[in-house]
């Protein structure tokens, strides 16, 4: 049997061999677009251990890796380089890092979504740089108007208020400007239209997607980002992993009895984290609660906190609402 640590990047792979039945070490270097790498991995045994750290651009490598019969561990790579004693950093002193690691029992392995998943994802991330893309046309229209003292703020994109953008008299450039960016606009609505459509089916063929839609605030959007971010969520055996693991929880530098917390860490996932600040204002609105909460956070405060803490709340909300129990009482003083 072989065991292989492999420092992975874009062009090649540096690789530390391990063939258990002599106690060989070899350190390889492969490279990739000459196919260099696929048969190397084609002319081992089945069963072969490779373990790399989670990046990016390695869709093709761990397909590669399944279909040759090896298995493939994904490694943190905080908890990689936490690990690492030397304080020198070759690629070669990566790859035998990793396979130390392997050897010894304490390979950081992270969860992996399926690619299935991983596919669903994208339909997600696409949807949301259309929306951005959207958005930034629409802001650049709405500084044409402006200047031009028209101010109709969402207004500006109903019938009346297109109208009145189009008549407008500006001068050569602008006006090219004016009518490259709604030309864009007028393309960007139906191709995110039809997202949306592809999403409501995705979501309504899942359900856990479909218990999240339940609480008040959560769409599909966010119900099944939600889903594909957090996998298996019997992953989590509190709420308090799934809020560190969004990003949500506050940073903290305590020491000698003294507690100091700062800004959230922002560790997570960034599109979800954005996803549940904008369906925590809607879900402030609908839930009693949450409305409750958000208006007292919000006096004592500011607004920005008040969101990112109801956000929390929702995040909390949705992790109980998929392990199908109910939410613990909060602890506190005022006990009933």
């Amino acid at each position: 049997m072989f065991i292989i640590g492999c420092d992975y990047h874009p062009r090649f792979q540096m690789i530390a061999v391990l063939e258990k039945a002599t106690g060989e070490v070899k350190v390889l270097r492969l490279e990739h677009e000459n196919g260099e790498a696929k048969k190397f991995y084609s002319s081992l045994p089945k069963g072969v251990l490779v373990g790399i750290e989670a990046t990016g651009s390695t869709a093709w490598f761990e397909r590669m890796v399944s279909e040759c019969g090896h298995e493939l561990w994904v490694g943190d790579p905080a908890e990689i380089r936490a690990r690492r004693v030397r304080k020198q950093k070759t690629d070669e002193r990566d790859a035998l890092h990793l396979l130390d690691l392997l050897m010894m029992n304490r390979f950081p392995r992270v969860w992996v979504p399926s690619p299935e998943e991983r596919d669903a994802r994208q339909l997600l991330q696409h949807r949301q740089k259309l929306v951005g893309m959207r958005t930034s046309v629409k802001n650049q229209l709405h500084g044409l108007a402006m200047g031009q003292g028209l101010c109709r703020q969402q207004k500006l994109f109903s019938e009346s208020g297109r109208k009145q953008l189009e008549a407008l008299e500006l001068g050569a450039w602008a006006s090219r400007r004016r009518e490259e960016l709604l030309k864009l606009l007028d393309d960007l609505d139906p191709k995110i239209a039809e997202l949306d459509q592809a999403v409501e089916a995705e979501a309504a063929r899942r359900p856990e997607v479909v218990r999240l839609r339940k609480q008040k605030g959560v769409g599909p959007v966010v119900g099944l980002a939600f889903v594909l971010t957090l996998g298996t969520v019997e992953r989590f055996r509190r709420s308090r992993q799934v809020v560190s693991y969004l990003g949500l929880n506050p940073l903290e530098n305590s020491s000698g009895g003294h507690q100091r917390f700062g800004h959230i860490t922002k560790q997570g996932n960034t599109m979800m984290r954005w996803l549940l600040v904008e369906a925590a204002q809607t879900a402030a609105r609908l839930d009693p609660e949450l409305s409750r909460v958000y208006k007292h956070l919000k006096f004592r405060r500011g607004a920005n906190v008040a969101k990112v803490a109801i956000a929390r709340r929702l995040a909390v909300k949705m992790y109980w609402i998929l392990r199908q129990a109910p939410e613990p009482a909060p602890a506190g003083s005022h006990a009933g």
